[in-house]
């Protein structure tokens, strides 16, 4: 068996694959939520069908188990629970929760475990000796029981994916999300890439009944539309989800990225108290409210040695050469590094001014600070320069 035909196959199960996993942690901190639940299972069920229906798998398993044709049942089965969980993920999306939801949903899902039931009710009776892992739909489309069979797992997917079409076009011009209008779209072009597939599938099945041979629909045309469905459906769930968790992700990256040079400069200092340590793998949002509540706490402990004069001084310097945030910026890099001079020191710039505090002159602007603090030369220049300048005033 050429392993080009395996390709097609092994991308988007690696993508889901990929994507089953790393909703994993999501489902052990959440696994209450019905939300999460569902799309680990829709998850599930696309990457089971699609590691079933790879050739070499369907091989393999027809070796392993000795019964020919054995995969048939198993992906059908993942797909009509694929179908399900779907639907019910839908009805999730559109309606509130209610007494009606919840009984609607149930009733779906005994519907679709009806089916599977059917599907391995009709295949157990049906006589299918030669194993065939690319035709099954054509070769045995006549056969009785397993018709029945192909038929049964054909209807309910068309079923499913017109009732989900349906309802994502009722709702969409309700949908305000930019997020889950995406994934809204991408779940409509899911469907219509099942329709696809049912229709090429039943149309050479048809062409079987009726003695002709349109086998290359249900051999090449339609494989193509099940795997787009597979993806788009997936990406249609995971897009409402993934989509403001990666905004945030990406959010808080770039602040714990550019907050680094000022977290450096600060953390000479003894924190208070003994600081919670998270390592590499904690959550990224815990370790950037760390890095920020280390830089707030060593802000209290500069306040006695902070210099609000050298800051106008600084500030009204930098002001001339550079725009508003990053005099901003220069200036409150310039006076935290003297107040940490100070502080290693221990010579507060005043005493018994009572306990002083930094103000919104630094706290406003640390992401401006902190990105002053990159280039220490600079910084160092024009602390010389100002305080030289306050020198020669001062002697005048």
């Amino acid at each position: 068996m050429s392993p080009y035909v395996q390709i097609p196959y092994a991308l988007p199960t690696a993508l889901l694959a990929l994507a089953l996993a790393l909703k994993f942690s999501t489902l052990v901190r959440a696994w209450r939520d019905p939300d999460v639940r569902a799309t680990t299972l829709l998850l599930t069920w696309a990457t089971a069908v699609l590691v079933v229906i790879t050739p070499v798998n369907i091989d393999r398993l027809n070796r392993l188990t000795g019964v020919p044709n054995i995969a048939s049942p198993w992906a059908y089965s993942f797909l009509t629970a694929f179908c399900a969980t779907g639907l019910t993920m839908i009805m999730r999306w559109r309606e509130e929760p209610s007494e009606r939801r919840r009984r609607r949903i149930r009733r779906i899902y005994w519907i679709y475990a009806g089916i599977v039931v059917g599907l391995w009710v009709t295949f157990l009776p049906a006589d299918v000796p030669e194993p065939r892992i690319y035709d099954l739909d054509t070769y045995y489309a006549s056969t009785p029981w397993m018709r029945e069979h192909i038929l049964l797992y054909l209807s309910a997917h068309m079923v499913s994916s017109l009732v989900s079409a349906w309802m994502l076009w009722k709702w969409f011009p309700e949908v305000g999300n930019r997020w889950l209008k995406t994934g809204v779209v991408l779940l409509q072009l899911g469907n219509a890439s099942g329709l696809l597939f049912d229709a090429a599938k039943l149309t050479a099945i048809g062409a079987r009944w009726s003695g002709g041979d349109l086998d290359f629909l249900s051999t090449r045309a339609a494989p193509p539309f099940a795997l787009l469905e597979a993806i788009l459906v997936a990406l249609g769930f995971i897009t409402p989800q993934a989509g403001p968790f990666l905004i945030r992700w990406f959010r808080d990256q770039r602040d714990y990225r550019r907050l680094r040079p000022l977290w450096r400069a600060v953390r000479v200092l003894g924190p208070a108290a003994a600081p919670a340590r998270f390592g590499f793998l904690a959550p990224l949002d815990l370790r950037l409210l760390q890095r920020q509540q280390r830089i707030h706490d060593a802000l209290r402990l500069l306040g006695p040695y902070y210099d609000h004069g050298l800051y106008r001084r600084v500030y009204t310097a930098a002001a001339g050469r550079y725009p508003e945030a990053r005099a901003r910026g220069i200036a409150g890099a310039v006076v935290l590094q003297t107040a940490i001079d100070a502080f290693r020191r221990r010579a507060p710039h005043s005493v018994g001014a009572g306990p002083a505090q930094i103000g919104a002159d630094v706290s406003d602007h640390l992401d401006a600070i902190s990105q002053a603090f990159v280039h220490p030369r600079r910084l160092d220049r024009i602390r010389r320069r100002v305080t030289s300048t306050e020198s020669a005033n001062a002697h005048a």
